[in-house]
């Protein structure tokens, strides 16, 4: 028997006393669950802004399906007016899943402004409003 195996015995005792057995358990059921649904809820491509009224910032995120290449994509902030005041491409390394946007709040046009992704052949956008 060689000092590996010993381990293993080892720590398979202590696992499998008492309440120690039960938290594994526990433990390896939750593991398990977040392996399988993590990876579903991050395939869901879209955007979403926040606004930080005591940071005086706008922060948008694009969250895509994690690929293994790199991808490029174009962002557009629209005023109220439709008229597009920044256009910027952006480039996704590979196996990363979002990118983040951010403009300062003061000086901004109030109303409804819309942040858009284009990626490829798709858009997403969503609205938010400044007072």
């Amino acid at each position: 028997m060689n000092i590996s195996s010993l381990r293993v015995k080892f720590i398979y005792r202590n696992i499998t006393k008492g309440n120690n057995m039960k938290k594994f358990k526990s433990f390896f059921y939750i593991l398990v669950i977040s392996l399988f649904i993590t990876p579903v809820l991050a395939n869901e491509n879209g955007v979403d802004c926040l606004i930080l009224e005591d940071e005086n910032s706008i922060i948008c995120k694009y969250t895509q399906e994690r690929v293994d290449y790199e991808k490029v994509i174009t962002i557009e902030w629209i005023e109220p007016t439709n008229n597009v005041t920044r256009t910027r491409q952006m480039t996704i390394p590979a196996f990363h899943g979002s990118v983040y946007d951010y403009r300062y709040k003061s000086g901004r046009t109030q109303g409804t402004w819309t942040f858009k992704v284009i990626d490829g052949e798709k858009e997403y956008s969503t609205n938010f409003t400044i007072e």
